[in-house]
């Protein structure tokens, strides 16, 4: 609730925001959908970024500082919502245009290509260079499972040379932690970089709705100088609570929750079709990089999550994407064609948990295969072989994917 509220273990929103609750954006705790029609942005947002502009800024990146700097007036990601008394920044707007490919055996599927703009700005224009990157809310299953894979797993995968020759060229995102100060390694976020899923829940409570907690102390939110009205609103601190409006103990329970979220049991695995797909799966080169299992560490918090052969077919690392994906924003060490691998475990849910079937960052396919074709750069021969696969072939390996 905005302040100054009666409910005061909820105070503190916005006062600008993207919405109210986590649940709101992490739709049953799936993935979220791109805007469709007269229906908002819900689990959709636009992260605005420019790149270094002078000597100060880049030795601010070298030294990772940060990620990458906001637009002046703006901030960080557009806000469409706001408290009362307050005007939101703008809203989203998405224009599509159909692209047909046909298959090798005469299929055409028809891939939407979007395009994003800033309508109804609120407090003017945005700085020519800041770009503009859709962010489609991931699904929120395994997470304390990926965060306890040994760091040194993950860096095994990294071939930033391609000394091997494959064409894959998966490369770390190196962040500094936000508490400890040191360097460590990204992990989670379409860019891999945010290391940790305490600050990843904190980072959304600042920048998605508005609220402080000690690991981001913003009672404003994603408030600039700029916006001095937004700046002057109350906020929702409790002094006998602690000095921001989600103190220790409620950062602590969401934190718990993200970690502990299973992934759903694998359907239909042992039947003709899947393992045929699976075949497939691995033939075409997917595994490359979306590597199919890591075993946890043993010295984890949670002993229920020590020790443990998780399979969550993916590197979480770097991998440039090409043109057709690229945002052209750069965050920490990722550039504007790189994305993290995103797991592919429960992907075979979405239409069950979510209903519908966007896949990506933007959610721009509406199909796995849709997605599957818009791979590009370092995936450009996987996407090739599967577009000159039989129809059953392809088929085999949807019922795969189908079955994670």
């Amino acid at each position: 609730m905005s302040s100054p509220s009666s409910t005061q273990a909820s105070d503190g929103l916005g006062p600008l925001f993207n919405e109210r609750a986590c649940q709101n954006c992490h739709l049953k705790d799936g993935r979220g959908r791109p805007p469709q029609g007269d229906v908002g942005t819900t689990s959709m947002f636009l992260r605005l970024a420019r790149e270094a502009s002078s000597a100060e800024d880049k030795a601010a990146l070298a030294d990772h500082r940060l990620l990458n700097f906001p637009d002046p007036v703006y901030g960080t990601q557009l806000q469409e919502l706001a408290v009362p008394g307050l005007r939101g920044e703008g809203r989203m707007h998405v224009d599509y245009q159909e692209r047909q490919v046909t298959l090798a055996d005469g299929t055409v599927i028809s891939l939407r290509k979007p395009s994003y703009s800033v309508i109804d700005p609120g407090y003017g224009s945005l700085d020519p260079r800041t770009t503009l990157s859709p962010r489609l809310t991931p699904p929120m299953i395994g997470l304390g499972l990926i965060e306890e894979i040994a760091p040194a797993d993950i860096l095994a995968n990294a071939d930033p040379d391609d000394r091997n020759g494959d064409g894959i060229s998966g490369r770390p995102n190196i962040v500094r932690d936000g508490q400890s100060g040191e360097l460590t390694l990204g992990r989670f976020g379409w860019k891999a970089q945010t290391a940790s899923i305490r600050q990843q829940a904190a980072d959304a409570f600042a920048g998605d709705i508005g609220i402080s907690t000690p690991e981001e102390p913003k009672h404003w939110g994603d408030c600039t100088a700029a916006q001095e009205k937004c700046l002057a609103m109350p906020n929702g601190v409790q002094r006998r609570l602690g000095p921001v409006e989600a103190p220790a103990p409620v950062m602590d329970l969401v934190t718990f929750y993200s970690q502990n979220l299973a992934v759903p049991a694998r359907r239909d695995l042992d039947t003709p079709h899947v393992l045929a797909g699976k075949k497939i799966f691995y033939e075409t080169g997917c595994i490359a990089c979306h590597t199919p299992k890591f075993v946890t560490r043993r010295d984890t918090p949670n002993k229920a999550q020590a020790f443990q052969l998780i399979w969550p077919y993916s590197d979480f690392l770097l991998h440039d994407m090409g043109p057709d994906l690229a945002d052209d924003q750069a965050v920490g060490e990722a550039t504007g064609n790189e994305w993290r691998t995103p797991p592919l475990w429960g992907i075979g849910l979405t239409e069950t948990v979510n209903g519908n079937s966007f896949f990506l960052h933007d959610g721009r396919a509406r199909s796995l295969t849709e997605a599957i074709l818009w791979h590009g750069g370092e995936a450009q021969k996987t996407r090739d072989r599967f577009a000159a696969a039989s129809a059953a072939d392809r088929d085999a390996l949807l019922k795969f994917l189908e079955s994670l």
